[in-house]
């Protein structure tokens, strides 16, 4: 990120183990809508790489059809981190080992400000929704669904 000139903030929390958005959302003091998951699918060794608001679920049926797939399914925690070279809880879709495709929700775009996983536990990275769509270039879909 540096490297491409981006500007972004960087925010360090106190991680704990399965706690999720809702954990970095309220050690930032921010609406967990803000922090941007980083979900890794799969399908057979395809590899899609999906960023959701953490108040949210992904359709993996809707995600696969947008993305031109048969079918998707949650990659296992030793697939996910395989395929992108980081801890699951620190999986940021920036550097990752392979250039997977990258899928973001649509509406990440309506965001003043976003939070994202920054490449370890407890640390994120915060950026404008045009940042992130000038370094990632993210397919937009509608994949959403509430909890």
């Amino acid at each position: 990120m540096r490297s491409a000139g981006a500007e972004f903030s960087e925010h360090l929390y106190q991680y704990e183990e399965h706690g999720g958005t809702a954990v970095s959302a309220r050690e930032l003091g921010v609406d967990e809508h803000q922090v941007i998951k980083t979900l890794m699918f799969c399908e057979g060794p395809k590899v899609v790489v999906m960023l959701m608001h953490g108040d949210l679920q992904v359709s993996a049926r809707e995600l696969a059809r947008q993305a031109g797939l048969r079918g998707l399914e949650p990659c296992s925690r030793e697939q996910a981190e395989k395929a992108s070279g980081y801890q699951v809880g620190g999986i940021s879709p920036f550097a990752q080992r392979k250039s997977w495709p990258i899928y973001a929700e649509k509406s990440i775009q309506q965001l003043p400000y976003l939070y994202i996983n920054g490449g370890k536990r407890g640390f994120l990275v915060g950026m404008n929704p045009a940042t992130l769509e000038r370094l990632l270039k993210p397919g937009w879909v509608e994949v959403k669904r509430e909890k």
